[in-house]
């Protein structure tokens, strides 16, 4: 239903627009003078403003000029019983979508208002859609044959259809976002947004800001209105990667927000309402975190209505190859190189590898390779990984993957010169991650 905010100072005419637009299906509320409508369009929201120009104290040309540079001003379509070429003109500079004067047919002024509120959606809409533009696009497709993977994908068809929430769970660089994605792509809201938001790379406050959106002045940066993700993913899909690192604090919000679907930005008293589906994902165990008292139990039980489980690369071998040429595929054409496959020592070494860094570690690896590789195929010594086992040149053993893991890790810090940005984009982990396998191993 579109909501229409009716500000004159003719109190019948109000009352007969009221009366006329609710009879035509519109939400319908009144001011008497500009400043009344202000307080409304404050703490309410409205698709549409249907204004008139000559009011006592705050005029309809001012109401106009106060609210012009905030984004989330409904679409204003004046109506005045006073119209000049000047007034019109006046209004069109200051925002007005449409100009109409009194006496209206009530048939064109439905006409206008439908006009206007699609205007405003599809403005809204590309300044969403602008935001959106920040979102890391996932880097490969959705490729493996293994059983594991099988299963992994007959689930998601199954799951897809529906409207419920998804609990995906896997180590860092197996593909938690790609999973996501494909769910949105079966679903009934593919035409929609697929949005996602990682929280473990933000602050709490900065979280709920890009989570929720933020109102002017909210805080000392906030120069403008900002909207939130749940706004870009209106009737499409939000993914919430890393939940397990969302503040205890904001939880409860996250928990009001998928039970009504209603929130409020950051600094504002507006209740707003989205449909969003939502799908989160960790690579931490919830449940000792519930224990810990770090993580809500029922935002657990809210966001686990499906569970997906995808396994280690290590533990789905067969899929290497696969994955593997088909990073070569990609990166062959990216650099406009003629690397056609693999040399068998090559993929040897790859799956004797156990990949602490998941297919996101893979993907570096062959990147790098296809960079390094002067013939048509990527023999061993274009791959930068530790040789895992004594069928390979160097026969080096290891006591355990936790040696392997330290091995490899001081072999990428070597590489990068101690940059452990670098270092943890190229294992295919965060930085707290990395830090926290540092402290773990005894490296400085």
């Amino acid at each position: 239903m579109i909501r229409i905010l009716a500000i004159d100072d003719e109190e019948p005419f109000r009352r007969l627009l009221k009366k006329e637009l609710t009879r035509k299906g519109f939400s319908v509320e009144t001011a008497g003078d500009g400043e009344t409508g202000l307080s409304l369009l404050k703490d309410n929201a409205y698709d549409v403003v249907l204004l008139d120009i000559v009011m006592p104290g705050i005029d309809g040309i001012e109401f106009m000029k106060t609210v012009k540079n905030d984004p989330a001003t409904p679409a204003i379509v004046v109506l005045t019983g006073r119209a000049t070429v000047e007034t019109a003109v006046e209004a069109m500079k200051n925002g007005a979508y449409d100009y109409l004067s009194k006496p209206y047919k009530l048939d064109e002024l439905v006409i206008v208002i439908n006009r206007a509120y699609e205007y405003q959606r599809l403005k809204i809409k590309n300044i969403l859609l602008e935001q959106e533009l920040a979102r890391k696009e996932t880097g490969f497709e959705f490729i493996g044959k293994s059983r594991q993977f099988r299963d992994i994908l007959t689930l998601i068809r199954k799951i897809a259809p529906t409207d419920s929430s998804v609990f995906i769970h896997g180590e860092s660089g197996t593909g938690k976002e790609l999973v996501a994605n494909t769910i949105w792509q079966y679903s009934k809201r593919s035409h929609a947004p697929f949005t996602a938001l990682n929280c473990a790379a933000l602050s709490e406050n900065l979280i709920e800001s890009e989570l929720f959106g933020h109102e002017k002045g909210a805080f000392t940066s906030a120069h403008q209105m900002k909207y939130g993700i749940v706004e870009v993913a209106d009737k499409g899909t939000l993914f919430l990667d890393e939940i397990g690192e969302m503040p205890i604090g904001l939880q409860a919000k996250l928990l009001r927000f998928l039970d009504s679907g209603e929130f409020r930005r950051v600094g504002g008293n507006k209740a707003l309402k989205v449909d969003v589906r939502v799908i989160a994902a960790t690579n931490k165990d919830l449940t000792h975190l519930i224990r810990e008292g770090s993580f809500r139990q029922d935002l657990y039980y809210r966001l686990n209505v499906i569970n997906i489980n995808i396994p280690p690369l290590r533990e789905r071998k067969d899929d290497i190859p696969e994955l593997a040429r088909h990073f070569l595929r990609k990166y062959s054409q990216k650099l406009s190189k003629s690397v056609e496959d693999f040399t068998p020592k090559a993929l040897e070494l790859l799956n004797d590898y156990h990949w602490p860094g998941n297919v996101r570690e893979l993907e570096n690896v062959v990147e790098r390779a296809v960079i390094l590789c002067d013939s048509g195929r990527v023999g061993e010594e274009d791959l930068s990984i530790p040789e895992a086992s004594s069928s390979l040149k160097k026969n080096e053993s290891y006591s355990s993957l936790e040696e392997m893991e330290k091995e490899y890790i001081l072999k990428v810090l070597r590489d990068t010169e101690g940059n452990q940005s670098k270092a943890s984009q190229i294992l295919g982990i965060d930085r707290k991650t990395l830090y926290l396998k540092l402290k773990k191993f005894g490296i400085d």
